[in-house]
C-alpha cells in the first residue's frame, strides 16, 4: 500500500537501494553531508524520463549543491546499461524489489502502472524535506525548480 505524499517539513522515510553500479546506498548516508534532490521516474530509456534526467546531467551547478539520486523500478541492470548509453554519471536507484517499496514510502508508487510517478522531493542535511512536487506520469519537471528550492536551502551558494 503506498503511503501519502510526505508533507514538506517532515523527516524523509529513509531507504536503502543499489545503485547502477551494484552499490548500497542509505539515503541517511547523506545526513550533515549533502543536501538531496530525490528524483522519481517511471521508466528507464523512456522519451520525458530520458530528457528529464540528461537535463539533470547537463545542469552541473544542481550536481555541486546536492547530491542527485534518481529512483525507479528498473532492475539495476537496466539502470546500468541506461546510465551508460545517456552518460549519467550520478545514482540511479532501483527500487525493483520489493517492487515499488520506495516510492510507495514516498506516495508516489502506480500500483497499476508498477512504476513510481514523477515525484521530486529536495531533503535537506538534517534529511527534512524541504521542497516537493509530484506530476503525472506525461508531466516533465522542470530542474530550474529544483535550483531554486536548492538556492532557498543555501542562500550563499547561489
Amino acid at each position: 500500500m503506498t503511503a501519502a505524499v510526505p508533507a514538506v517539513g517532515s523527516q524523509a522515510p529513509d531507504f536503502v537501494a543499489r545503485n547502477q553500479h551494484g552499490e548500497s546506498l542509505r539515503l541517511s548516508d547523506f545526513r550533515d553531508r549533502r543536501d538531496v534532490v530525490l528524483v522519481f521516474y517511471p521508466y528507464a530509456f523512456s522519451g520525458v524520463c530520458t530528457s528529464e534526467l540528461t537535463a539533470l546531467r547537463d545542469r552541473p551547478d544542481l550536481a555541486a549543491a546536492a547530491e542527485i539520486l534518481a529512483v525507479s523500478c528498473d532492475p539495476m541492470y537496466t539502470l546500468r546499461a541506461y546510465a551508460d548509453a545517456s552518460g549519467l554519471e550520478f545514482g540511479l536507484l532501483t527500487d525493483f524489489w520489493p517492487h515499488g517499496a520506495i516510492a510507495s514510502q514516498y506516495g508516489v508508487f502506480d500500483a497499476d502502472r508498477g512504476c513510481a510517478a514523477r515525484g521530486t522531493f529536495v531533503i535537506d542535511q538534517a534529511g527534512v524535506i524541504r521542497w516537493s512536487i509530484v506530476k503525472g506520469i506525461a508531466e516533465a519537471r522542470d530542474p530550474n525548480d529544483y535550483a531554486r528550492a536548492l538556492a532557498e536551502l543555501r542562500p550563499g551558494l547561489g
